[in-house]
């Protein structure tokens, strides 16, 4: 059974930046597309970022882009979500996901392709 144990999460004020992490376990790391979704309250779970199994392709929210960076590193089962300017609308609770049996390079932007998930880490950014 594949686990996911986010961490990093926690309060910033605004224009600051936090590093996420999703350590996995149990399964084949590399062999899995990742992704980072959020949830704000009141609001369904929205994709955040991708990453192909070998990190050479990477997808993005129109929000997120130019401001989040994912990456992997297969050595260490780790997927990474570099947080910069930071702003309250990025307020949501994060969690990691792996899409166990990729049918495309690039990471699926929906939920239903993943196949495990985090318990997800709160993310705050005061004004």
């Amino acid at each position: 059974q594949v686990q996911l144990v986010e961490s990093g999460g926690g309060l910033v004020q605004a224009g600051g930046s936090l590093r996420l992490s999703c350590a996995a376990s149990g399964g084949t790391f590399r062999a899995y597309a990742m992704g980072w979704f959020r949830q704000a309250p009141g609001k369904e779970r929205e994709f955040v970022a991708g990453i192909s199994r070998s990190g050479g392709s990477t997808n993005y929210a129109d929000s997120v882009k130019g401001r989040f960076t994912i990456s992997r590193d297969n050595a260490k089962n780790t997927v990474y979500l570099q947080m910069n300017s930071l702003k309250p609308e990025d307020t949501a609770v994060y969690y990691c996901a792996a899409d166990a049996s990729p049918l495309m390079y690039t990471a699926p932007q929906h939920e239903r392709f993943y196949d495990y998930w985090g318990q997800g880490t709160q993310v705050t950014v005061s004004s």
